[in-house]
């Protein structure tokens, strides 16, 4: 039987800094504090997974530079149990890193970007032989330049024929995007989507791939995200649609099944910054799923580890064991929607 994670896309090397108040053009910020971490998509995932204590084998695949970020992830995995067999090194790019700053009194932060080795990663870097993971997960899509481009076979997002690929080898296929400049959501992320069984979308990218206005915060429109996450569906996911936000989660299932889940009610002196929330959830829901236990426990697990991450600046450094992070949902308690 298939048992494990494979997670491909971008590895990034982080920098997190925490400023006192983001300034305004040519104005100036004092960096209050300065972390290191990891990032991106598959990395963040997998290291969730490692701290979640995920009980089968975790692996990775991508990209990375002949340089120190790129022996500094490759340490990292293997430090948390993670297989590098798959991520490859190039001397044509650096290693993709990314400058986080966190605004220390909101949580909210800003990243500026440099795509360099990820922006090489294409469908000749997956090889699916001998691959006995149960899952693929990528991410993040509209992040990874050739993988997003069309094939000139097809016109079709590369992407689509790595995760046709993946399932046609065995795996089941589990997709998140980047919240990017919304005109290429129809012609990058839609194409794919019936290649995909579990689609993760945050309000935004949901908004951009079906053309709804979901609302946010107490304007929250619950009936316009349950129509939705059931567009996903029949824009071709295969198996689940989950849309997350601040507030919590929702989930349609082609069984016809939607759930609901609130989120953690953190304590706002207890957070530290945001990023990584998101691959925190998307890590909670899919350790649930791996073991096919119902989606209701998976977005329940979801909010939780979402919740511990807003713990420390960086992406996955407070995330806690599974039981613990659902202890720490039920310590602190949920939001209840309006």
């Amino acid at each position: 039987m298939r048992s494990g994670l494979l997670a491909a896309g971008n590895w990034i090397i982080d920098h997190v800094k925490t400023i006192d108040a983001w300034p305004a053009q040519d104005g100036l910020a004092n960096i209050l504090a300065h972390e290191t971490g990891n990032g991106g998509g598959p990395y963040n995932v997998l290291k969730d997974f490692a701290k979640l204590r995920a009980p089968f084998p975790l692996a990775g695949l991508g990209l990375v530079g002949d340089d120190a970020d790129g022996r500094a992830i490759r340490a990292d995995c293997a430090a948390c149990g993670i297989d590098t067999t798959r991520l490859q090194t190039t001397r044509d790019a650096t290693t993709s890193h990314t400058d986080v700053m966190t605004v220390r009194d909101t949580g909210r932060r800003t990243f500026f970007h440099a795509r360099a080795a990820n922006a090489l990663l294409g469908p000749a870097h997956f090889d699916f032989t001998g691959v006995t993971s149960r899952w693929l997960y990528l991410g993040y899509l509209l992040l990874l330049d050739t993988l997003d481009a069309a094939d000139p076979a097809d016109h079709a997002p590369r992407a689509r024929a790595v995760l046709r690929a993946a399932r046609s080898a065995g795996l089941l296929t589990a997709l998140d995007c980047v919240s990017a400049a919304s005109d290429r959501f129809r012609t990058t992320a839609t194409p794919v989507l019936p290649e995909v069984d579990l689609l993760f979308a945050n309000d935004y990218e949901a908004e951009q791939l079906t053309g709804m206005s979901l609302g946010r915060g107490p304007a929250l429109d619950r009936p316009a995200v349950e129509q939705a996450a059931r567009a996903l569906l029949t824009l071709g996911v295969r198996r689940h649609a989950i849309i997350h936000f601040p507030e919590g989660a929702c989930a349609a299932s082609t069984d016809g099944a939607v759930v609901w889940q609130p989120a953690v009610k953190v304590p706002p002196a207890l957070i530290a910054g945001s990023a990584g929330a998101g691959d925190a959830f998307a890590a909670g829901c899919l350790l649930v799923l791996h073991e096919e236990k119902p989606l209701a426990e998976a977005l329940r697990l979801g909010v939780c580890a979402a919740a511990t991450s807003l713990l420390h600046p960086t992406c996955s450094q407070s995330i806690l064991p599974a039981s613990d992070a659902l202890a720490f949902g039920q310590a602190h308690g949920f939001h209840s929607f309006a």
